[in-house]
């Protein structure tokens, strides 16, 4: 089973490199550069977590002027490779409208597809994330599709020509962590050639350190860093839990068991007895 270009799951030897549509990363780790308290702290977060790719929004950073130079002179100064969103969109038409002028804008065919259902949730239109998806795969993009951890909607999106899900963990913003682990395990298992991105709701290091021991192949973060305390370090601890989780799943986790086992055998082992 692959789960990028270079790792052959099962056995061999493994890399930390991550495969998105045939271009190799070394971060497991996508950020997001909304909400931070300043373009500054933005930079600062983004460098500490070792992310390679940036998600940024159209409608929000089109804008012009002078805030948008320094925005786009700070990631420039990141030399990271940036991956437009749909964020926002509510219909199939919105979200393909927006990905084409994010084409023309970013000068990218990589596009982060969401088309919002509920505005409580912010749970994806999974019927109309298929549309949209097959509509913009056909007009040369390549679609990171946000989706929920439903396996039939990852099956379909698949089958539009997407070669990258990523499907949450939990509602955006939540820091619920990982909600339906089973789920996200079966998608795993009946998408090995798939690279798969955990994609909202985590809250923790830890939580990010489940979705690599799951044998995901990304996570992408953004409100959990952005809205802590000291978003720096906090990029920095979730950095250091991804590469904890990927490195525990490269290594062979050992699977729960319903009994003890003892850590010292008993067979062979030396005892004494008082003789009277």
């Amino acid at each position: 089973m692959r789960g990028d270009d270079n790792r052959v799951w099962g056995g061999g030897m493994s890399t930390s490199k991550v495969d998105f549509y045939g271009k190799t990363f070394n971060s497991r780790m996508m950020i997001g550069t909304a909400l931070y308290s300043s373009p500054a702290i933005m930079q600062q977060a983004i460098q500490a977590s070792g992310a390679q790719i940036v998600t940024v929004s159209l409608r929000r950073e089109s804008a012009g002027g002078k805030t948008g130079d320094a925005f786009w002179s700070l990631i420039r100064e990141l030399n990271v490779s940036v991956l437009p969103n749909t964020a926002g969109c509510r219909s199939v038409r919105d979200a393909v409208t927006t990905a084409k002028l994010a084409r023309e804008l970013f000068g990218t065919p990589w596009i982060k597809l969401e088309v919002i259902a509920d505005n409580d949730t912010l749970q994806p239109d999974v019927v109309g994330l298929v549309e949209a998806a097959s509509i913009l795969i056909k007009d040369g993009f390549e679609v990171f599709p946000y989706c929920t951890e439903d396996l039939s909607v990852a099956l379909r999106l698949v089958d539009a020509g997407c070669k990258v899900v990523m499907p949450w963990a939990a509602p955006i913003g939540s820091a619920r962590g990982i909600v339906n682990a089973d789920a996200l395990r079966l998608m795993r298992d009946r998408l090995p050639d798939i690279t798969l991105v955990v994609d909202a709701g985590l809250g923790a290091p830890s939580h990010a350190a489940e979705a690599m021991e799951l044998g995901y192949d990304a996570v992408l973060l953004n409100t959990a860093i952005a809205k802590a305390a000291d978003p720096v370090a906090m990029a920095r601890a979730f950095r250091l839990g991804v590469e904890a989780g990927r490195t525990a799943f490269e290594a062979g986790l050992m699977g729960p068991r319903d009994f003890a086992s003892p850590s010292t055998p008993v067979i062979g082992t030396p005892f004494w007895h008082a003789v009277s």
